[in-house]
């Protein structure tokens, strides 16, 4: 069966899929996808994928998009005793609210500081704005802060599926030091990204990729 994973490896969600698929040493495809590339409101594309956005995991006839969704579709279907997802109800539920607390509380505020400070030219910056996302994405990292002062990883003392989302950005985030961002300094976090980065499959899908 052939695997096919649709979009640039430069996207952030298109990075947590190839994190998870690095991490269960799964064979795939990758085709460029979305931004520069475009190609996301093509009839076909959108046949797979409603959205228009990346990424798109093909297998077959069997198509899946949303990265999270695609993360845990991963474990289930080729690792299902993996530690990366346990089945234990309640600690598959603690993963999966620390995923989902990604998009809901980190993203967007993230994502503007992100296009602001790496995608918008020097001259065209707002950094009113910038600033107030800056403070607003730091609250975020403040509530993973303790949890990581006590404990390895975000769900506990193993890796597992919540660190994947808000890994990718932890990279983003400590690898904006060279644009002079002022942020408040997360030990605990840092320490963690730092544990992050022993990883192969994160090296090679998230720290390896320029931030661009």
């Amino acid at each position: 069966m052939s695997r096919i994973l649709w979009g640039r490896k430069t996207s952030s969600n298109v990075m947590k899929a190839l994190w998870a698929l690095g991490e269960l040493n799964l064979p795939f495809e990758r085709i460029d996808v979305g931004g520069v590339f475009g190609k996301t409101d093509t009839p076909d594309y959108r046949g797979m994928n409603p959205t228009g956005l990346v990424p798109t995991l093909q297998e077959g006839d069997f198509t899946l998009w949303e990265s999270n969704a695609v993360c845990r579709y991963l474990c289930n279907q080729y690792a299902p005793d993996s530690p990366l997802w346990p089945t234990e109800p309640k600690t598959r539920a603690n993963i999966d609210r620390w995923m989902d607390a990604q998009q809901t509380v980190l993203n967007r505020p993230m994502s503007q500081v992100f296009w602001g400070l790496v995608r918008t030219p020097a001259d065209k910056r707002d950094m009113a704005a910038i600033a107030g996302a800056i403070a607003e994405t730091a609250r975020a990292w403040s509530m993973i802060e303790p949890l990581l002062a006590r404990q390895a990883y975000i769900a506990g003392d193993t890796f597992t599926l919540a660190d994947i989302p808000w890994g990718v950005h932890a990279h983003r985030w400590f690898g904006m030091d060279y644009l002079g961002l002022e942020q408040p300094e997360f030990p605990a976090v840092r320490a963690w990204y730092g544990r992050l980065c022993e990883r192969a499959a994160y090296r090679q899908h998230v720290v390896d990729t320029p931030i661009s």
